[in-house]
């Protein structure tokens, strides 16, 4: 009588690339800086800073002015809380720094010339080419800018050194405006990327 064979021994499920609580963060993320910038950009068109530059109300969030602060100071908390959350587990879990340190400048430059050509491998999407890990680190740079100089502005008179840090209320204006744009801009290239690769969507979906 032949033996019984055993069964074939189950293949364990790869861990996540994108462990949960990265996948949570970056979506809550990513509704409240959309939320932040259209209705930011209604506050702006009440009180513009630089004469013939107006945002398409299309473009904006609260119908009115009142409305867009609500929007606003509601979603800046969520966006400070969240931001707080990400930066502690990825400090914690040491995943910050093995994925987005160390940025050489000569990478860079190679990967930025081989994505204009077209030629960057997507091969791997656990590891991130230079260009994306110098995109991250300005952009999370560029969040806490955004805060610092909202609260600059939402309470000039309670926080006067944070104020007097941005050389005064004004130029803090002006300098939330540009942390805007910068974020409004990686905003479009990382929706750009996500077209041209579409994997890394589900990755961030899914996990893996």
């Amino acid at each position: 009588m032949k033996p019984i064979p055993s069964p074939p021994e189950l293949s364990p499920l790869k861990p996540a690339t994108q462990p949960l609580w990265l996948r949570f963060s970056h979506w809550v993320n990513a509704l409240a800086a959309l939320v932040m910038m259209f209705s930011g950009w209604r506050i702006y068109d009440a009180s513009p800073i630089f004469n013939g530059i107006a945002i398409p109300r299309a473009l904006t969030l609260g119908g009115w002015l009142g409305g867009a602060l609500q929007w606003h100071f509601a979603t800046m908390w969520l966006l400070v809380g969240n931001g707080v959350f990400y930066i502690a587990l990825n400090l914690g879990s040491g995943r910050g720094v093995k994925k987005l340190f160390p940025i050489r400048a000569t990478d860079v430059a190679l990967d930025l010339i081989a994505t204009l050509r077209g030629k960057l491998s997507h091969v791997d999407l656990q590891q991130y080419n230079s260009v994306q890990k110098l995109a991250y680190v300005v952009v999370i740079a560029d969040i806490m800018v955004l805060v610092l100089s909202g609260f600059a502005i939402w309470k000039s008179v309670q926080f006067p050194l944070l104020r007097e840090a941005l050389v005064g209320y004004d130029n803090a204006r002006i300098v939330h405006f540009c942390a805007m744009t910068v974020m409004a801009a990686f905003v479009v290239i990382h929706t750009a990327m996500v077209v041209v690769v579409p994997r890394s969507l589900l990755m961030m979906l899914r996990g893996r």
